[in-house]
């Protein structure tokens, strides 16, 4: 079991969403708090209830794909908390549209974000992480990480790049004391598709009834999803599933490889108009 209690995370994505609840979860358990967030106003009020349950806590206005500001960060921390023995790479973005309606600098801005910001702050706490009896890494992929639906190939780029960079780390990571967990949440309630960046290419309103009409669909409360996300690190899993249409997802996945989507692409619904075919608008 790795506990929690007494320890130091960093959590970014926290102003929201499933950051917001872990914060809130790991600071009821005990655990000292930086958390860091590009929204600089609600992340101050995620920190202050978390300080509500006496646990040191800092917050950090950070974009994640600004390296300097990566630095600054992890020196900020180290200064503040003299360690970290959990880190949660949470932050993330989506972008609507086909590939062919994608320009390349939206695909890249994408990744800097949900790839290259995880793969950049783990390997400064490494160090850190390491010297720690006990540590751990939550990196956040999705159930996109899994399967490949049509009109996402950055995000599923990104969250495909996550699952494997962090499978390959846990076994490097294997014989010391830290661990690390890849979640896969399905449908959770999050602001993530609501914010999500529609590529200049895609019609605004079809891009805003494709957003409603993805929302109806997120089932699991993100307070829920921190539940499970926290019980896999207490327990030290290498992988979680987030969520009943997770788990179904990966199931058919795992057993059609080839064809899992012919099959999940009845689920979808009225989503497939909103994604059309490669050369129309």
């Amino acid at each position: 079991m790795f506990i929690v209690k007494g320890g130091v995370a960093v959590v970014t994505g926290a102003a929201s969403g499933i950051g917001a609840a872990l914060a809130a979860q790991l600071a009821a358990k005990g655990c000292d708090l930086a958390l860091a967030d590009r929204n600089g106003e609600p992340l101050k009020l995620v920190a202050a209830e978390a300080r509500g349950y006496g646990v040191k806590v800092t917050e950090h206005v950070l974009d994640v794909a600004d390296k300097k500001q990566l630095a600054a960060f992890v020196k900020a921390v180290l200064a503040e908390h003299g360690r970290v023995t959990l880190l949660i790479n949470n932050a993330g973005v989506a972008l609507m549209g086909r590939f062919d309606q994608l320009q390349l600098e939206e695909f890249e801005w994408l990744m800097d974000i949900n790839f290259w910001g995880p793969v950049r702050l783990t390997h400064a706490f490494l160090p850190t992480l390491l010297a720690q009896p006990a540590a751990h890494i939550v990196n956040v992929s999705s159930i996109f990480g899994i399967v490949s639906p049509p009109g996402q190939t950055a995000y599923v780029a990104s969250k495909f790049g996550v699952r494997g960079f962090s499978e390959s780390l846990r076994h490097e990571l294997d014989g010391t004391g830290v661990g690390l967990t890849v979640v896969h949440p399905g449908g959770v309630r999050t602001g993530i598709s609501s914010s999500a960046r529609i590529a200049g290419a895609v019609d605004p309103e079809l891009g805003k009834e494709a957003t409603a009409a993805f929302n109806k669909m997120l089932r699991t409360s993100p307070q829920k999803a921190a539940e499970v996300i926290l019980r896999a690190v207490e327990r030290r899993q290498p992988r979680v599933l987030i969520g009943p249409d997770a788990s179904g997802a990966e199931t058919v996945q795992r057993l059609a490889p080839g064809r899992y989507w012919s099959l999940m692409k009845p689920l979808m619904g009225s989503m497939g108009k909103y994604i059309g075919k490669p050369g129309q608008p």
